[in-house]
């Protein structure tokens, strides 16, 4: 119980000092959330994305976060491979021992935040049970589904499977689940929050699965290009200087 206590202490202490150091955002939008539970989808940003989830939501919510993360024997492989293999290659050295060495501090962190374990295996299924049960409850999850693909000077490709929660969610509530899109701009210190994307129950899984990302990805999108110009922070991990910019034709 001692061992628990002082943990618990030492991630409070952590997310304290996270919340000093990274940009303090101003949240819009909150209005946009519905009453029932739901599926807030944004940029990743690095990792000001989960951060900003974790510290500036309302509400009590649950952030998506790959299960690697979470688990101390596998941390350094997924790490170095999805944060820094990209580095030039004379710093491979540095990054592959640091990977090492920030694992236990992720296990500390990503076990005690408000975090769901994304499976890419046969356990995808405890991904999708945890989520159900929380949105069933009126929660709201946040998920964060871009990949390596790119896709405009704002977001990245989204991954698509998430959305098939909106299928299982309405065969256990009757409900049609709502993706409220979410853009994420680390240089103005904002977190804005759009309208919501609503599941048609009456339509083929595939079909919606591909309207409902790509209506995801524009509003991210928009809300993105709307917001006064401003640097944006890739998904990718690439040097600062090639960081694109919000207006593409200034």
């Amino acid at each position: 119980m001692a061992d628990a206590n002082i943990l618990s202490a030492v991630f409070k202490a952590i997310k304290w000092l996270i919340w000093a150091l990274s940009p303090k955002m101003r949240v819009e939008g909150l209005e946009n959330l519905p009453d029932d539970g739901a599926v807030i989808v944004g940029n990743h940003a690095h990792m000001y994305g989960p951060i900003a989830a974790e510290l500036y939501l309302e509400g009590v919510h649950h952030i998506w976060c790959a299960a690697q993360m979470m688990a101390l024997k596998e941390i350094p492989a997924y790490a170095y491979q999805d944060f820094w293999s990209m580095k030039p290659w004379y710093t491979h050295g540095y990054y592959r021992l640091l990977s090492y060495l920030v694992a236990p501090l992720c296990v500390l962190v990503f076990n005690r935040a408000h975090t769901i374990p994304v499976y890419h295996d046969a356990r995808v299924m405890i991904t999708f049970r945890q989520t159900l049960r929380l949105l069933r409850d009126g929660e709201k999850i946040v998920i964060f589904p871009e990949h390596t693909v790119p896709h405009n000077n704002i977001v990245y490709d989204f991954q698509d499977r998430f959305i098939d929660l909106a299928q299982m969610y309405y065969k256990i509530t009757q409900k049609e689940l709502c993706f409220v899109p979410m853009y994420i701009a680390p240089k103005l210190k904002k977190m804005v929050l759009g309208t919501p994307i609503r599941y048609r129950a009456g339509e083929p899984m595939e079909q919606e699965r591909q309207r409902i990302k790509e209506e995801l990805m524009a509003a991210v999108t928009h809300l993105g290009r709307s917001l006064p110009p401003h640097t944006v922070v890739p998904y990718a991990v690439i040097p600062r200087k090639d960081y694109p910019f919000s207006r593409i034709n200034e």
